[in-house]
């Protein structure tokens, strides 16, 4: 188990390389998708908008960095 967070993947809805533990897509339950993917899907379940969505990823992505 420790390797598959190490391991590369491509996230078949957006195309991006990813590490890390993939999401469940919501539209299927059975497609893993990057952690980004998982946000974006999860938030759209909620209303959030796109642009709000966006803000919301890029300041996770800034967390994480830090």
């Amino acid at each position: 188990m420790k390797n598959e967070t190490n391991t590369e993947r491509t996230c078949p809805k957006c195309g991006c390389a990813y590490h890390g533990r993939p999401a469940l897509s919501r539209t299927d339950n059975e497609t893993l998708i990057c952690p980004d993917c998982g946000t974006r899907e999860a938030l759209e379940a909620l209303g959030i908008s796109s642009e709000e969505t966006e803000k919301i990823v890029s300041i996770i992505h800034r967390n994480r960095a830090e």
